[in-house]
């Protein structure tokens, strides 16, 4: 019978050559208005409306109509970071060339990708996005695309001592601080907006910024940047609900409760206080990570949806469990659900062509191989494992698993 850590090394072996042989590029849920079709038919194209409902038809659809109405497969540059977090990590487990040069061309492909126009760095999608709350026109530079692309060139930094993946990244700060828009609460805290074109209020996101600026102040000292961190941060957990939630946002279509955005919250608060050594949020976390670990996962390792129901299972939600305990230090003490996890995810959600499914529900599987949504997450996600265990003196996955780790480029 294969162990669970030869199962998780061999997924994990499956998922990059199928990336790699992809070169990293593929379809979104959302990017249905990259139609060529679609974008041929002004009286659609321009309603708000229509814009809204192709989305959906395309996220919520497990057929793949995009080759059938000309959505091409792109570069999208939150996935792109998402990856170059993951051969960071795995550059830190074992340093090799072929990795090394992975680094760099995903490094300068995202410096390539800014959006320009903008006080500081800063990165969108691929595609235009209609959502509920607002519009964005292609490569609308978001908060969240931005804390995740500049994270990953710190990294990139990090590792090779580019100074320009430094520069770049330390330059998003001007975009949070500067472009976005602020709503503000009690005592002067405030949230930033999703991008500068929009001034909804959603937690993750917010947190996710003051989560980079964090980062950034570990480098610049700056403290002008902490102090607005630390305010939004106090926006943010004064929304915390008293069991240790939170909504997706402050609208009043944001009221879901959801795994991977409290994760995210709970991944930016940790680090956060490991970059700057101001541990004020414990309290918050220890709440939240509770309510996290006692309500989206089931015994048998499904991670669940919503606080409230199981499906749809998202492989983002498999994903994220791995790098909010990671952040939280509760790696070793928790390998057991990570590992339940992963093992249920690996045998209900992979293909074999190497990929992992979107979703999967009740009556269907949702199989289209979404790069950024579920490759890039679970590529990330499983470089955070195997760089845990590595750094683990007390798991007994470090010597049996490791090893293969560290000869996988050969």
């Amino acid at each position: 019978m294969i162990s669970s850590e030869d199962l998780i090394f061999a997924s994990f072996l499956r998922l990059k050559e199928f990336c790699e042989k992809e070169n990293f590029k593929g379809w979104d849920p959302f990017d249905g208005l990259n139609s060529k079709i679609f974008s041929k038919v002004p009286i659609l194209y321009n309603n708000r409306t229509a814009r809204l409902l192709w989305i959906q038809f395309f996220k919520r659809s497990s057929l793949n109509f995009r080759k059938m109405l000309k959505v091409e497969k792109g570069y999208n540059p939150k996935g792109l970071g998402l990856f170059l977090n993951g051969y960071c990590n795995l550059y830190r487990v074992r340093p090799d060339v072929d990795v090394l040069n992975q680094i760099h061309f995903l490094a300068n492909k995202l410096i390539v990708l800014q959006t320009k126009g903008y006080s500081g760095s800063c990165w969108g999608y691929n595609f235009d996005w209609q959502a509920r709350a607002f519009y964005q026109p292609k490569f609308t530079p978001t908060v969240v695309a931005t804390s995740f692309i500049a994270s990953a060139l710190f990294d990139a930094y990090e590792v090779t001592g580019e100074i320009l993946y430094l520069e770049t990244a330390i330059s998003s700060g001007d975009f949070i601080l500067k472009d976005l828009n602020r709503t503000y609460g009690k005592g002067g805290t405030f949230c930033f907006s999703y991008s500068p074109k929009d001034r909804s209020q959603v937690f993750n996101a917010s947190l996710l910024g003051s989560k980079l600026l964090g980062r950034i102040y570990t480098y610049t000292q700056d403290k002008n940047i902490l102090e607005d961190a630390m305010l939004s941060i106090n926006y943010c957990c004064e929304a915390q609900n008293e069991d240790g939630s939170w909504s997706y946002g402050n609208l009043p279509f944001h009221q879901w409760i959801d795994n991977f955005h409290t994760g995210f919250n709970l991944e930016a608060l940790c680090s956060f206080q490991r970059y700057t050594g101001i541990f004020d949020f414990d309290v918050n976390i220890e709440k939240g990570l509770n309510y996290y670990l006692n309500t989206f996962f089931t015994d048998e390792g499904v991670p669940k949806y919503f606080n409230n129901k199981t499906y749809p299972v998202d492989i983002h939600s498999s994903a994220q469990l791995i790098m909010t305990l990671a952040s939280a230090g509760k790696f070793d003490e928790k390998i057991q659900i990570v590992k339940k996890v992963l093992k249920w995810t690996i045998g209900n959600m992979q293909d074999k062509q190497g990929f992992f499914y979107y979703q999967f529900r009740k009556s269907f599987t949702n199989k289209i191989p979404y790069m950024r949504w579920a490759q890039s997450w679970m590529f990330y996600a499983m470089s955070v494992y195997f760089l845990n265990c590595e750094s683990s003196s007390g798991s007994s996955l470090t010597k049996e698993v490791m090893d293969k780790v560290r000869l996988f480029a050969n």
